[in-house]
C-alpha cells in the first residue's frame, strides 16, 4: 500500500477512535464511572456500540486486503465511524474533569502503543481497526489501569474535606430519601437563614465526591450549618457519606421503589436510607416522615421526631387549602403550639416537605411565627414541579423526578389547574423487574387526570400506553413522539379551544437512555 494512503488511513482511524472514546467516556460519566453499570448499559443499548463493530469490521477487511482498494475501503469505513462518533447535542454534556482527562490520556497512550506494535509487525491498519472495534472495552481498561490512582486522589480529597469540616463549628444536617430530599434541603436552607449562616450541597451534589467538592470549595469559618443531601444507588453509599461528614442531625424524607435496578429490593433501600439514622451520635436528632409506611415499618425503636400531613405526628400539618395560586395550612408543634402558613408552592407533597423543614428549624430554636415569612419566600426547586409561565400557558417542569411517588405527586399537582392538562413523559427508569408494572400504573393514574398524553419514545413508553388503554383512555388523545423536541412541538401545536395549556413535563431521561 502506498505510504501516503497508509498515513491517510491511520489519521482517519485515529480520529474515529478518538471521537468514539470521547463519546463512550461521556456515557461512562453518566453511568457514574461504574464499570458494571456501563457493561449493563452496553448490553441494554447495543445500538450505541454497533458503529464500532460494523465500521471497525470494514476497516479490518480493508486493512487485511492491503492494496489500494483495501485502503479506500479502510478510509471510507473510518470516515463513517468518525461520522457515527460525532458528538451530538447533549442534555448533560461531557464534563472534562481531571478524571476524564486522565482516562483520555491513558486511552491515548494505549492506542499509540498498539499502533507502534502494529507498525513494527507491519499490521498497523489491522491493529488500528481492532482498536476501533474494542473502543467500548478500551475505556473500561483505561479506567481499570487508573483505578489505584483515582482511589488515592479520592482519599486525599476526602481526608482534606474531613479536616476542613472538623475544624469548623458547623452543625451538619444529613438529608436522604427516595424522593423529597432535594426539596426539603432547599426549603430547610431558606428557613434556617432566618437565624443561621447556611451552606448546603448545591443542585444534585449528593454523592461522596459531590459532598467533598462542596466542602472543599465553599465551606468557610462563618458557616454555622451545613445541610448535606445524601443520595445512593447501592447499600452502603449513605454510610460512605456519613463517614465523611459525621452528621449531627438527620432527616429521612421517604423510602420507596427507586433505583431498584441496583438496589435489587425494597428492603435494601430501607436499610440504606437508615444508614443515616445509624450514623447519628448519641443525642443526635432524627426526623422521619410520619406518613411513609416503609419508614414506619423500619424505624424500630430508634428515638426520633416525626412530621406528617393530616396525621398525629408531633409536627403535623392540617387545615390544608390547595389551589393553583398556592397553599394555606396550619402546623401544630409539640406542646400544642399552632401557626398558619402560606406558600405559593402547590400540592400535598410540598406541604409535607415544608412541614419537615419547619420541624427541623423549630427544633433548632426558630419560633414558628418567625418561620412564617421564610415560608412565603420558598421557591419551586428547579426541575422539581417548577412552575414556568409561557404566556397564558403553564409548564410544570418535573424533569428531575423519576419514581412512582413523584409521578403521583405530579399528577395531583396537575389536577389543581384549570385548562387543557397535557402529560409529556418518557416514563420511569432504573426500577428493575418492576419497571413495566410501575409504568403501567403510571399510565392508569394519568388517565384519570390528563386531557392529552404525549409519550416520548415508543419502546420505552409501551407500559404507560398499556396502562392508559387499560383505563379506557381514548387512543386519539395519545401521541408518541420520537424525542423531547418533537413532543414539545406537538404539545404547543395542540388545539386547546381557547383554554390555557397546562403541560406537565414528567422526567427527562439522560443521554445514556
Amino acid at each position: 500500500m502506498d505510504l501516503i494512503i497508509l498515513i491517510i488511513c491511520l489519521l482517519c482511524s485515529a480520529a474515529a477512535f478518538g471521537l468514539s472514546v470521547i463519546k463512550l467516556i461521556h456515557f461512562f460519566q453518566l453511568n457514574s464511572y461504574r464499570a458494571a453499570i456501563q457493561t449493563r448499559w452496553m448490553k441494554a443499548n447495543p445500538g450505541k456500540i454497533v458503529p464500532n463493530i460494523l465500521f471497525g469490521a470494514l476497516m479490518l477487511i480493508g486493512g487485511l486486503t492491503g492494496d489500494l482498494i483495501g485502503g479506500i475501503i479502510f478510509i471510507a469505513a473510518a470516515l463513517l465511524g468518525l461520522a457515527a462518533s460525532k458528538p451530538q447535542k447533549a442534555k448533560k454534556p461531557l464534563v472534562y474533569t481531571m478524571r476524564v482527562r486522565r482516562m483520555l490520556a491513558t486511552a491515548a497512550v494505549l492506542y499509540i502503543a498498539a499502533i507502534i506494535i502494529g507498525t513494527v509487525l507491519d499490521w498497523s491498519l489491522v491493529f488500528s481497526a481492532v482498536c476501533f472495534i474494542l473502543c467500548p472495552v478500551w475505556i473500561l481498561v483505561a479506567n481499570l489501569i487508573n483505578r489505584p490512582l483515582e482511589i488515592a486522589i479520592s482519599k486525599y480529597y476526602i481526608n482534606d474535606a474531613k479536616k476542613m469540616l472538623a475544624s469548623s463549628n458547623a452543625k451538619v444536617i444529613g438529608i436522604t430519601g427516595s424522593y423529597g430530599k432535594t426539596s426539603v434541603k432547599y426549603y430547610l436552607a431558606t428557613l434556617l437563614k432566618a437565624k443561621y449562616n447556611v451552606l448546603m450541597t448545591p443542585e444534585s451534589f449528593n454523592t461522596p465526591m459531590g459532598v467533598v467538592m462542596t466542602i472543599r470549595g465553599s465551606l468557610n469559618a462563618l458557616h454555622e450549618v451545613f445541610i448535606c443531601e445524601m443520595g445512593a444507588k447501592r447499600v452502603g453509599e449513605i454510610k460512605e457519606i456519613c463517614d465523611i461528614v459525621h452528621p449531627d442531625m438527620g432527616i429521612i424524607t421517604s423510602v420507596g421503589p427507586q433505583h431498584l435496578e441496583t438496589f435489587k429490593s425494597l428492603d435494601n433501600i430501607k436499610k440504606t436510607k437508615f444508614e443515616l439514622a445509624d450514623s447519628l451520635p448519641e443525642g443526635g436528632i432524627l426526623f422521619l416522615n410520619g406518613n411513609d409506611e416503609n419508614i414506619a415499618a423500619h424505624k424500630g425503636n430508634r428515638p426520633h421526631t416525626a412530621y406528617s400531613v393530616n396525621g398525629s405526628a408531633p409536627y403535623n400539618a392540617s387545615n390544608i387549602s390547595l389551589s393553583d395560586k398556592g397553599t394555606h395550612f396550619t402546623v401544630t408543634a409539640p406542646g400544642g403550639e399552632e401557626c398558619e402558613f402560606v406558600t405559593k408552592l402547590i400540592g400535598m407533597h410540598n406541604v409535607l416537605n415544608i412541614t419537615g423543614a419547619i420541624a427541623v428549624a423549630h427544633s433548632m430554636g426558630i419560633e414558628l411565627k418567625a418561620l412564617k415569612t421564610q415560608v412565603t419566600k420558598l421557591e419551586s426547586v428547579p426541575h422539581r414541579l417548577e412552575l414556568i409561565k409561557r404566556g397564558n400557558d403553564i409548564i410544570i417542569d418535573d424533569a428531575y423526578n423519576s419514581n412512582p411517588s413523584g409521578t403521583k405527586a405530579a399528577l395531583e399537582t396537575l389536577s389543581y389547574f384549570d385548562g387543557m392538562k397535557i402529560l409529556l413523559t418518557p416514563g420511569m427508569v432504573e426500577l428493575g423487574a418492576r419497571q413495566a408494572e410501575l409504568n403501567r400504573e403510571f399510565g392508569e393514574n394519568a388517565a384519570k387526570v390528563c386531557d392529552y398524553v404525549i409519550l416520548v419514545g415508543r419502546h420505552q413508553t409501551e407500559p404507560i400506553n398499556e396502562g392508559l388503554l387499560k383505563a379506557g383512555y381514548p387512543t386519539d388523545k395519545i401521541y408518541i413522539a420520537n424525542d423531547l423536541n418533537e413532543a414539545i412541538s406537538h404539545a404547543y401545536a395542540l388545539n386547546s379551544k381557547g383554554d390555557r395549556k397546562i403541560i406537565l413535563l414528567e422526567n427527562d431521561l439522560p443521554d445514556n437512555y
